[in-house]
């Protein structure tokens, strides 16, 4: 996962810092750090930087909107949504973290191992029940489940 930060050219940034303020909204995965680093650059500047944690779909929707100064996403934005976006944005590389996969198959005595491709099967509904060939050439000599695989994911519009 990587969080980056998208905005505009800001009018009046180069104006006094007492007078320049930032709202921004996003991913809520980078919050701790962007915290951090808007607090210490609020020390440094005068300048105060308010972001609202509330998930990547949220901070697009409202940089596309022009409700903040910046939004930030777990993911770059695709071509099609930089069309959508009133104005000009930029991608700014922030933050990189992991993404960890979880299963529960109780007869499993060794851990199962997924490939990227695999993964992605699965979450595209391509690849349905843990006895799926694709996943049983990744795991060789373990005998999968018949079971259904059911994908669990956060049902707002993060990036991750």
């Amino acid at each position: 996962m990587l969080a980056t930060l998208a905005g505009a050219p800001v009018p009046g940034v180069h104006a006094s810092p007492a007078a320049t303020n930032l709202t921004g909204a996003g991913a809520t995965f980078p919050y701790p750090l962007y915290s951090k680093w808007f607090d210490m650059y609020h020390q440094a500047t005068g300048i105060e930087i308010n972001y609202q944690s509330i998930g990547s779909g949220g901070g697009i929707q409202q940089l596309k909107n022009g409700t903040v100064d910046f939004g930030a996403s777990d993911a770059p934005l695709t071509d099609a949504k930089l069309k959508e976006m009133p104005r000009r944005v930029f991608h700014y590389p922030t933050v990189a973290g992991a993404v960890v996969l979880a299963y529960n198959l109780p007869s499993l005595k060794e851990p199962l191992h997924l490939t990227s491709d695999v993964v992605a099967g699965i979450y595209m509904g391509k690849i349905t029940t843990w006895n799926d060939k694709r996943i049983a050439a990744v795991n060789p000599g373990i005998e999968l489940p018949a079971a259904p695989i059911l994908p669990v994911h956060r049902s707002d519009g993060s990036g991750t």
